[in-house]
Formats: structure tokens, sequence, C-alpha cells
């Protein structure tokens, strides 16, 4: 693992995604889509038809095999040109592949995850509430069982539910049982944006505008008992499935999107440093700016290490709830840095809307926050390493 040379399927793959990107996603489209808060639909579909979507699914389902390395190598290429394809892509093979690769029961398994490894479904996060962020064992959105046990009903609010206005299901995290201990009483459930009784608000929002984030609102919303996360076995079972290995998984999916846009912030401001010419020569050969750049490109590596560690002990099966807290803490905050060195480089132009700079740091910015927050991958090392209270 340490200095080996990338296996040739990932670097193929990569290569393959440039050229898509070039192709299909050139950088007047992006700042289309992030203007307007979407994600180009019809390109999706051909990214798709690559057969990426199915990294996270074994074949036996219909996926590539399970592949979270080269999973995290697409999110990275994608995110180069911002989070428009790898928005979609994370809805469809992170939060439905991954959980329900995890978690679902063998029906569930047997009819969703073909149509997530051909790119057919995406899911949203039903996660945080207006009053619920990093304690989502305090969730207040509740479901209960009626009497014949066929169905669930829904009633509460979820907010920043990124993905409600285009997503098939909602994996939706609620309270299940009121008598049941704190940890013993969650479940998730998958909630159709378009059952009756279902509200989406849209949220203004500055950073990630492949689509708009949402509060949604259940009101007595009823799906079918075989819409429970791993079926009636698996009712209040959902802390077990939040703090699994997906969660681990999360945490690196979320860190391959920052670490993509601050190696696209430093592309940029190296490529500009070199044609932007002050006082007879190119920018790039003042000292000030050579030793910023070389300070940046330095931090993205390190970024790249962490990140790709926690990606390997991920895909080995290995406990790393640390590593991967850790890449998401290092990497989330150091490519802040990143992203202001580098739009100070590029001065005025850096916060101008015809460069992709501007976008960067936007979406950079809310990267330690996003995903669980620093202080939380904080607090969530500290206590994995046993650090005396």
């Amino acid at each position: 693992m340490y200095f080996a040379d990338e296996p040739e399927h990932i670097a193929q793959l990569r290569a393959t995604l440039r050229r898509f990107v070039a192709d299909e996603l050139p950088p007047e489209l992006a700042r289309d889509c992030d203007r307007e808060h979407r994600f180009p639909r019809d390109v999706f579909a051909r990214l798709a038809a690559l057969g990426v979507c199915g990294l996270t699914i074994d074949a036996s389902h219909g996926g590539q095999g399970r592949d979270l390395v080269a999973a995290v190598a697409v999110i990275e290429e994608l995110c180069r040109r911002g989070a428009f394809l790898a928005g979609p892509f994370i809805h469809c093979a992170f939060y439905g592949g991954v959980n329900i690769s995890e978690n679902g029961d063998e029906t569930q398994k047997r009819e969703l995850l073909p149509r997530l490894a051909r790119g057919e479904l995406l899911f949203a996060y039903g996660l945080s509430e207006p009053d619920v962020g990093g304690d989502l064992a305090s969730v207040t959105t509740t479901a209960r069982l009626t009497a014949d046990g066929e169905r669930v009903v829904l009633n509460g609010c979820k907010r920043w539910c990124t993905g409600a206005d285009f997503a098939d299901y909602i994996y939706c995290l609620v309270r299940s049982d009121e008598e049941q201990p704190r940890y013993r009483n969650l479940s998730f459930v998958l909630v159709p944006p378009s059952a009756p009784g279902v509200t989406i608000q849209p949220i203004e929002h500055g950073n990630l505008r492949y689509t708009l984030s949402s509060d949604v609102v259940f009101d007595d919303v009823e799906i079918p008992a075989a819409n429970i996360v791993g079926g009636r076995a698996r009712w209040n079972d959902g802390w077990r499935m939040l703090a699994g290995p997906a969660l681990d998984v999360e945490k690196i999916e979320i860190t391959a999107v920052t670490f993509g846009i601050a190696q696209a912030a430093v592309e940029e401001a190296w490529r500009y440093a070199q044609e932007r010419r002050q006082f007879g020569k190119p920018i790039s050969g003042h000292q000030a700016v050579r030793h910023a750049l070389v300070d940046a490109r330095t931090r993205l590596e390190a970024c790249r290490h962490m990140l790709y560690h926690g990606a390997w002990l991920a895909q080995q099966g290995r406990a790393c709830s640390v590593e991967t807290s850790m890449a998401k803490l290092f990497v989330a905050d150091t490519a802040v840095e990143i992203a202001l060195i580098c739009q100070r480089v590029m001065g005025a132009y850096g916060l101008s809307g015809d460069f992709a700079m501007e976008r960067h740091v936007r979406d950079l910015l809310g990267m330690p926050i996003v995903g669980g927050s620093s202080n939380m991958q904080k607090n969530n090392i500290a206590n994995r390493l046993k650090l005396a209270e």
C-alpha cells in the first residue's frame, strides 16, 4: 500500500473521466449549472453509462464489484470541474449503493442495487433537522407502524436535505420508538419525495450548487413497511446503521469532493501565474508567488495521502473510524487554506465569475462544516483514542 503505483485500472479510469469531463462538461456549462443550482441530467446519464455507479456495488447485484478507491478517484476527477457530476454520482453510488449494500435486506438489494448500478436511482439524505445537527441521536421526526404492521407513518421535518428535489428516495433517519432508550429507538426508512404529505421547501446556499438544499416536511406520510431499511428485523437498529462502516465511507466520500476541488484551485492558480505577466516576467517568477504556490501544492499532496490512506483502509474492511475522521478534518481545514492562497495569487481575477476560482473558494469554505464538522471529527478522534475527559 505504501508508495505503490496506482493500479492500472484506476489510471485508465482517470484518463477516461478526464476526456469525458473535457468533452461533456465545459467550463461554460459548469458556470451555468452553478448559477442555476442544477446538474446536467443528460450528461450524468452518459456518465452512468460508463458503469461508474456500480463501483460501490457487488457484481452479484449488477455492479462492477466494490472498489472504494476507484470510486473515490471518480469523485476526485469529476470535482476538478466542480460538484455538478460528482454530486449526483455520490447520491447514486454512495447514498444509495453503499447504504443499501451495507444495510438493505435481500429484497431491497435485489430490487434497488441493479438500478443504482446503472445510475437509474438517486438517493438523498434525511438526517439533520431544524434543531438537530451533529447530535443525530436526538432526531424528532417520528415513524410509527400502523396497527396491521403493513405501513409506516412519518411526521416531522428534515433540514439540509440536499437532492430532495431530484431524488427517488430520501434515506431518512427517524425516531421509531418512544419507549426504547437513546440509540435503540432509531430506524432508517426510504421515503419517496412524491409521497402524499411530503412538502419540499428549497434553501438558498452558497456552495456545492449542483442543486438546492431543502427543508422536507412530513405530514402523516404513509410508506410501505417494506421501505424500512433492512426490513422489519432492523426496526430500531438505525444507530448501528448510521455509525457503522457506511459512516467511514461517507467521510471519505465528502473528503474526496474537497480534495478534487482543492486540486482544481491549485491547477488554476498554477496556470494563471505562468500566464499573467507583471514587471516584465510571469508572476510565477516572483518569489512570493512561487512560495505561495509551492505551499499550496505541498499541502495538497499531504491531503492526497490522507484521503487515499482512508479509502484503502475502508476498501480492505479494516477499522478506520479514526483515520477517516482525521482525513475529513485535515483535508477540509487544509483545503480552505489552499483555496485562499490560490485566490490571492490570482488577485482580483480570483473574485471574478469569469474564472472558476471564485466558485472553488465558495465550495471549499463550507467543507469544514458539511458531512460532519471539523469539531465533530475532533470529538470522534479523541473519543476513539480514549483521551481522558
